[in-house]
């Protein structure tokens, strides 16, 4: 008997019952359509001062020689959207996904919870779990498992639920049925390139990395080259504008994630409160936060360059 239907939708009603919001499966093999794009965006240096973009480039083309022995990879999102929002329309802002408890620990520990219930149910299986901090190109598993396309700006899109979910994997060696990848419904729709305040999406479906919001508030660690001064909208870490004007992010729905909710404090901090924000202050709000990320002299730098 063919156990590999039997051992697919355990999995995927696990993820459900662990909160996850969808679950796609696809054949861990090289992935072949990605390979000349990650080249030609690395080659234009669209990565900044990522250079971890450059590291194990073939890992990050082929699942199995990340994880020995791999077969399938199981792709996963999880709902960030929040309930509520800064209140202070004038503040500086901060992206969604990093309103509450640092995503990383979050899915780590579902994810150790999903491979604990596979090796219970089936039996020796070996994996590893991902989240967002090793050569894995997240995206383009997701959309290959059916779980999305990946929009204009870069961000895989879902019909009915939108953007707004992180996305993991746990990388197996078992054999399971495969998901078949969804269509592009992006249509002639230009919202998020003509939205993006510092024209960081270069063209539909390539965003120039070393020009976008996020990485400058986050990743690039020198100060923030003054040509973008004034085109930041008030981002001082991340930025939601490509996100917040697609059209299919209408149909968001909040998260049921307790972790996820944010710090009481966050919400109601004005303007004045961010520009006078102590170290004190900013160990407290963001004790748990992904935001600790850019430490308290980053937050600083970012806010600063908002004020000029």
């Amino acid at each position: 008997m063919n156990s590999k239907p039997k051992h697919t939708n355990l999995i995927k009603t696990e993820a459900k019952r662990l909160g996850f919001l969808s679950c796609g499966i696809s054949k861990a093999q090289f992935l072949e359509e990605e390979a000349p794009r990650l080249e030609r965006w690395l080659n234009k240096n669209m990565h900044g001062e990522m250079q971890y973009m450059e590291n194990h480039f073939d890992k990050r083309l082929d699942p199995t020689k990340l994880v020995e022995g791999s077969k399938s990879v199981i792709s996963l999102l999880l709902n960030y959207y929040p309930s509520e929002y800064q209140q202070d329309k004038t503040a500086p802002k901060i992206s969604k996904y990093a309103y509450g408890t640092d995503y990383h620990f979050v899915i780590k520990d579902k994810l150790k919870l999903l491979l604990n219930f596979i090796q219970e149910e089936i039996g020796e299986v070996h994996g590893r779990a991902f989240v967002d901090s090793a050569p894995v190109l997240d995206k383009a598993w997701a959309a290959k498992s059916g779980l999305g396309w990946i929009g204009k700006h870069s961000n895989l899109l879902t019909q009915q639920v939108g953007s707004f979910y992180f996305i993991a994997e746990l990388i197996i060696d078992l054999d399971l049925e495969y998901d078949l990848p969804t269509t592009d419904h992006c249509g002639t729709c230009t919202a998020c390139i003509d939205a993006c305040p510092t024209q960081a999406i270069t063209e539909p479906y390539v965003v120039d990395g070393s020009k976008c919001i996020s990485y400058f508030t986050i990743e690039l660690k020198e100060s923030i080259p003054t040509e973008f001064k004034g085109q930041f909208n008030d981002w001082m870490f991340g930025c939601d504008v490509c996100q917040d004007v697609c059209p299919w992010n209408r149909f968001s729905k909040s998260h049921n994630e307790p972790l996820f909710n944010p710090h009481p404090e966050l919400l109601s901090m004005s303007r004045k409160d961010w520009e006078e924000i102590t170290q004190e202050t900013f160990s407290k709000v963001f004790k748990k936060s992904a935001v600790k990320r850019t430490k308290y002299s980053g937050l600083k730098r970012n806010i600063e360059f908002l004020k000029s």
